[in-house]
């Protein structure tokens, strides 16, 4: 553990027992995560001794992250390097490693060039979404930042609209303009977005529903929005032959 952390190797979250004692090598461990900006989250022993795959953590188990996050400047800079429009997606809160997955999923297959995930409350990139990702995990950048609000306004800096799904939406999605730097928000299952993050978007659209559930699964959700983009986009490329 205490290795783990002093290496490079990225890890979501540090999980401790509430009941832990705090003895030297606690001590360094808390040291070296609160140095390298790791969450800690004190939960109860039968939790961390759940998801221990040995069943003896000692009280700390680490989240391991299955892949490298990257800088929100560097997924910006990247994918505008790229000959078509940047398209990311931003997640406000997906706490379902299996919607994590499958965002993931038809991110790679849209050709999104990345998606936005923020440091608490919300699911990282473990075994579980990479299995969920069916391996587009290895293929889609992934940027892990502090605060959602802040990003949106960083990527209205560089030139890129956000538009924000949500069932409080005054607008169809088909009617939004995705020919143009474009991020795609969506909220957390259950919740929608934030007031926070539906202030920062520059539009806010809804999916309609037409049956007795009030809204749609989040991966669900991004994939129809996704895919208008993409509709848009390629009738626009086709206008302009």
């Amino acid at each position: 553990m205490l290795e783990a952390l002093k290496s490079d190797r990225p890890i979501n979250k540090l999980l401790l027992s509430k009941s832990i004692r705090r003895h030297s090598v606690i001590g360094q461990i808390l040291y070296h995560a609160r140095k390298k900006g790791v969450l800690v989250e004190y939960v109860d022993s039968r939790f961390i001794k759940k998801l221990s795959v040995s069943g003896h953590s000692q009280g700390v188990l680490a989240m391991v992250a299955t892949k490298e996050y990257v800088d929100l400047d560097y997924l910006l800079e990247a994918s505008q390097q790229k000959d078509d429009l940047p398209l990311y997606i931003v997640l406000d809160g997906i706490e379902d490693p299996h919607n994590l997955g499958a965002i993931l999923r038809t991110t790679d297959a849209v050709g999104a060039h990345g998606v936005i995930i923020p440091k608490r409350r919300a699911a990282g990139l473990t075994a579980a979404v990479s299995r969920a990702s069916a391996g587009a995990v290895e293929y889609v950048p992934v940027a892990r930042v502090s605060n959602i609000p802040q990003s949106i306004n960083h990527l209205r800096q560089k030139g890129v609209w956000t538009v924000g799904v949500d069932m409080t939406g005054d607008k169809h999605y088909t009617r939004a303009d995705y020919i143009q730097s474009i991020a795609v928000v969506i909220g957390a299952e259950g919740k929608g977005l934030s007031r926070l993050v539906k202030e920062r978007c520059d539009q806010i659209v809804s999916i309609p529903m037409k049956g007795h559930i009030a809204s749609l699964n989040a991966s669900v959700a991004a994939a129809i929005v996704m895919y208008e983009a993409v509709r848009q986009r390629t009738e626009s490329s086709r206008a302009g032959c």
